[in-house]
C-alpha cells in the first residue's frame, strides 16, 4: 500500500500508518495493490470533472485497478477537514471513514439505489468501530 501526499502540508492529517490501519480493516486479506492520494480542492476539483462531470472538489474518488491491483483512492484534504467541522466531528474519524468508504467502493459497494447504500453504510458502521470510532450517520 501507498500513501502520497501531494501539494498538502502534514498538518491535521493522519499518519501513514493510521491511514493504512484504516484501510486494511475495510480489505480482505488479500486485496492487490492499493495507492491513496491526498491532494487539495484543486486536484479533486479536476478529477471529479473529468470522471464525473462535476465541477467540484469532493471528499474521496475511488478509481479501479486491474490484475493484482485493487485500485486508487484520491482523499481531498481541504473538503475532508471542512466536512469535519461542519458536522462537528473529529477530523481522525472523518478520515477513517472517508478511507473505509473509498476502500469499500473499491470493493464493489455503492450507494446509488437506497438498497445499497443501507448495505453500504451498515458495513461502513461495523468497520470503524472495530476502529473505535462512532457511527458517521448519527
Amino acid at each position: 500500500m501507498v500513501v502520497q501526499r501531494v501539494g498538502v502540508p502534514a498538518a491535521g492529517i493522519p499518519s501513514a500508518a493510521s491511514l493504512r490501519g484504516f484501510a486494511l480493516a475495510a480489505l480482505p486479506r488479500r486485496y492487490g495493490e492499493l495507492t491513496i492520494r491526498i491532494v487539495v480542492d484543486a486536484e479533486s476539483r479536476a478529477l471529479n470533472h473529468h470522471y464525473r462531470g462535476k465541477d467540484k472538489p469532493t471528499n474521496v474518488l475511488s478509481f479501479q485497478g486491474g490484475p493484482g491491483v485493487l485500485g486508487d483512492l484520491v482523499i481531498c484534504a481541504d473538503v475532508v477537514a471542512r466536512e469535519a467541522r461542519e458536522q462537528a466531528k473529529p477530523a481522525r474519524a472523518h478520515w477513517a471513514h472517508m478511507v473505509v468508504h473509498g476502500c469499500l467502493h473499491l470493493q464493489g459497494y455503492d450507494h446509488e439505489q437506497d438498497a445499497e447504500a443501507q448495505r453500504m453504510e451498515a458495513r461502513e458502521i461495523r468497520i470503524l468501530k472495530t476502529l473505535g470510532f462512532d457511527n458517521p450517520y448519527s
